[in-house]
Parts: C-alpha cells; structure tokens; sequence
C-alpha cells in the first residue's frame, strides 16, 4: 500500500465513540466526556494538561500539583453506531453520558465535572 491508499484507509475507519475518563489517581477526582472519537479526545486531553492550556484550571492544577503519572485516561464506555446512513450520535451519546455521570457523579470534591444548570446536590 501506498501513502495514499493509507491515508484513505484510515478515513474510512469508522473511529470509535463513546465515553472517556481521565482520573487522577492521587485524589480519586475525574473528568467524564464524550467524544465521536475516542482515540483523538484523549490524545489532545493529554496534550493540552503536558502543555498547561487545559480548559478545566482546576483538572490542569491538580495536573500541576500530582504530576503525569498521577493520572490515567480511559475509555468508560463505547456506542457501536447502527448500520443507517446519516446516524448522528448526538443524543446517543449524551444519554450514555449521562448514565455514567450519574453512575460516578464527579462533581465538586469527587471530580472535575460543572454540575448541569438547575440540577440540585
């Protein structure tokens, strides 16, 4: 195979999606996200914490504070996309979302997560 082929190849990989965790093992707080592709949300998570611009200060302090080696980036959860032509994900996902903030709740002390807007404690 040529480069051509590879690059064409690897676009029409279908990329996986789902639901990612990045834990700090030090506290046991976490950030829960979705993502349409995994692979590529975890890589520029860990991008953004090496290079300090991460969106979260308080998730890129405690990055600060413990050190790379105090977190793991995971995959929580998959969505396997139905076999239909124009499939969005997006509520798909949100619902899986959903289930596992409800599951690890990682708001204030237990993670890095905003509360949703009228959602009470």
């Amino acid at each position: 195979m040529d480069r051509k082929d590879l690059i064409r190849q690897y676009k029409d990989t279908p990329r996986p999606m789902g639901v990612f965790r990045v834990l700090n093992t030090a506290t046991g707080k976490c950030l829960v996200g979705t993502s349409v592709d995994l692979p590529s949300v975890l890589n520029r998570e860990r991008a953004q914490l090496r290079l300090g611009g991460h969106r979260n200060e308080e998730l890129q302090r405690d990055w600060k504070t413990y050190g790379a080696e105090a977190f793991v980036f995971e995959v929580l959860d998959t969505l396997t996309p139905p076999d239909e032509p124009g499939y969005d994900p997006t509520d798909d996902l949100r619902v899986l979302e959903q289930m596992w903030l409800e599951k690890l709740s990682p708001y204030e002390e237990r993670g890095y997560n905003r509360r949703p807007r009228g959602a009470t404690t």
